[in-house]
């Protein structure tokens, strides 16, 4: 059964009209991956999914409930959880301080505090920069965080926003890995990524957009061998 469903989503930005009748849908347990040129729309379909845009038209359900419109600490007390594009930490905060205020909405100090260790054993390197403030992370540990964040609120699903964007090869590979072991754990993920390689290796599903509509949709193995997606987006080879 789908967790998330996106039916015919329409998003302006004052005279821009943005998106242009996105649908898709997202299974419990799967990895599902938007690409495309910048600017094709991506970023505002997580927006609009997680309360930050509000949709002009269409609906959008998570776990059969209608969320339309809502507002995002809403959306987020559902366990749909949101990881934007340039990370959103605290900068001026520890690295403990930003882990804390994800768990905001939670009461269940028991859980929050086993919910913290297992994010710690995914990251590492945040287990031994507790102290620091966020601001002081290289670009790599600043999206582990940003990550780990998003895991104390208990998300049944995380939207992923450009989780490599900016960061050596190496930092990508661990983040991917990371991703995959989050999934494997029981976390549905909707996943936008220029690195279009790593992402369609990642996902089950993907969907390709242009200037605000799908235009593609297939299994994330077909997509990566089609000649259309390779040419475009995968630099001519797979």
């Amino acid at each position: 059964m789908a967790l998330l469903e996106v039916h015919d989503l329409h998003v302006h930005y004052g005279a821009i009209h943005a998106l242009h009748g996105i649908s898709l849908s997202v299974e419990q347990g799967n990895i599902v991956t938007l690409i495309g040129a910048n600017g094709a729309g991506k970023s505002t379909t997580l927006r609009a999914i997680s309360g930050l845009n509000e949709p002009s038209e269409g609906r959008i359900v998570f776990d059969g409930k209608d969320i339309t419109g809502w507002a995002p600490h809403r959306i987020t007390a559902l366990g749909l959880i949101h990881v934007p594009e340039g990370r959103g930490i605290f900068a001026n905060l520890t690295v403990d301080e930003n882990l804390e205020l994800g768990a905001f909405q939670r009461k269940d100090k028991a859980g929050i505090a086993k919910d913290r260790e297992k994010a710690l054993d995914l990251f590492p390197r945040i287990r031994e920069r507790l102290k620091q403030s966020a601001g002081t992370l290289s670009g790599g540990e600043q999206q582990m965080l940003a990550i780990a964040r998003a895991l104390m609120a208990k998300p049944r699903m995380l939207l992923l926003d450009e989780p490599s964007l900016g960061l050596a090869p190496q930092i990508v590979q661990t983040i991917f890995r990371i991703i995959a072991d989050i999934n494997a754990a029981g976390t549905t993920i909707l996943l936008v990524e220029q690195n279009a390689h790593m992402a369609l290796k990642a996902a089950d599903h993907g969907h390709v957009l242009e200037v605000g509509r799908i235009v593609l949709s297939d299994t994330a193995k077909a997509l990566a061998a089609s000649d259309q997606v390779r040419d475009a987006y995968l630099g001519g080879h797979g």
